[in-house]
């Protein structure tokens, strides 16, 4: 059916570096569960049920469409999958509701869906006219139109220069505001025309003449990405939810992970390696138990697409995939060591 054309990045890969930790569980004699924490439409955990016929899948999607499409299409898993309404965040909830204490492997699919850039009416794309909404749990939170509409001219800078990492953050907001008295946000075209009338090739925009003139992405790319991190929390929600998932791992167990952007990757890479590495100072002869690592890596760095993926499924371009396998138990400050992000 064409509702379940999606290509999962990586699938293969992922389904790969899941199954250590589902071979860990089947060698302590236990039931295979993972996790995956960006179902999506289910592109990933289909792979991962029809690979390990014996694995239960706990998919998690706080956008309600996503859920109903992918509870169609792993229908006929039957009971080896649950569907929830919740946030990777809540993956502690979640599991306690379930009766679950341990869990075999983690996958979290960063960044925004196939199916929310595809349907106009979410706002997420800034090559189509939309309302602005950008909420990927469209029953809750603010839309990108009322952040635009509301936040101080300061904050807005901040959210462009933290979360877009946009050199013009300034510029932009001020002339935010500025256009916000003559008429309220409310369409992505809208907002996509002041990008170009500010930073593009519009008349008064910087990419006129000079260093300007150096190649760089849509102007409105940065911009865009920086709404839709403030509006669905997705730096807090990943920094939370990474060392609650390692927290939830039995020995053996991994978790994988593919971001789209460095603000994720750097996120992943902090939490990842407060795990990696032994905590005991240099001058200790003998690294105690409770200071040795407890994470293992399974990818070297960041993993990548190949050529041959990015021609079949261009959004892997951007992919970078990171891998661990749990070796030791948590230790108890592990829980806190991606922190929260900033609001």
């Amino acid at each position: 059916m064409e509702q379940f054309a999606h290509t999962p990045v990586l699938l293969e890969r992922c389904v790969e570096l899941v199954g250590v930790g589902v071979e860990a569980a089947r060698a302590a004699g236990s039931v295979p569960v993972v996790v995956d924490g960006t179902l999506g439409m289910g592109g990933h955990t289909e792979g991962i049920l029809a690979a390990f016929p014996d694995a239960r899948v706990i998919g998690l999607d706080r956008d309600q469409e996503a859920l109903s499409r992918a509870r169609a299409r792993l229908e006929p898993f039957g009971e080896r999958f649950t569907g929830v309404h919740a946030v990777d965040d809540e993956l502690e909830e979640v599991l306690a509701h379930l009766g679950l204490s341990e869990i075999s492997s983690i996958l979290l699919d960063l960044g925004v869906s196939s199916l929310q850039l595809d349907e106009d009416e979410r706002g997420f794309s800034y090559s189509r006219p939309a309302p602005l909404d950008m909420r990927m749990d469209q029953s809750a939170g603010l839309t990108a139109a009322e952040v635009l509409n509301t936040y101080p001219e300061a904050e807005i800078a901040r959210i462009l220069r933290e979360y877009g990492e946009e050199r013009e953050a300034r510029r932009i907001a001020r002339a935010v505001v500025a256009d916000r008295e003559e008429r309220p946000w409310e369409t992505s075209d809208q907002l996509a025309g002041l990008l170009e009338r500010v930073v593009g090739d519009g008349p008064g925009g910087r990419r006129k003449g000079g260093a300007a003139q150096r190649k760089r992405s849509h102007p409105a790319k940065r911009t865009f990405q920086a709404l839709r991190i403030e509006v669905n929390r997705e730096l807090d929600s990943l920094s939370t939810a990474l060392p609650a998932a390692l927290s939830a791992l039995h020995v053996g167990g991994t978790a994988v992970v593919e971001s789209y952007q460095s603000l994720e990757d750097v996120i992943v890479k902090r939490v990842f390696a407060a795990g990696l590495t032994d905590q005991a100072p240099p001058e200790l002869p003998v690294v105690p138990e409770e200071m040795r690592a407890w994470l293992a890596p399974l990818t070297r760095g960041a993993e990548k697409a190949d050529a041959a993926e990015i021609e079949r499924n261009p959004r892997s371009a951007s992919v970078r995939l990171r891998a661990v396998q749990k070796i030791g138990s948590t230790p108890a400050p592990a829980r806190a060591a991606g922190g929260r992000g900033r609001r």
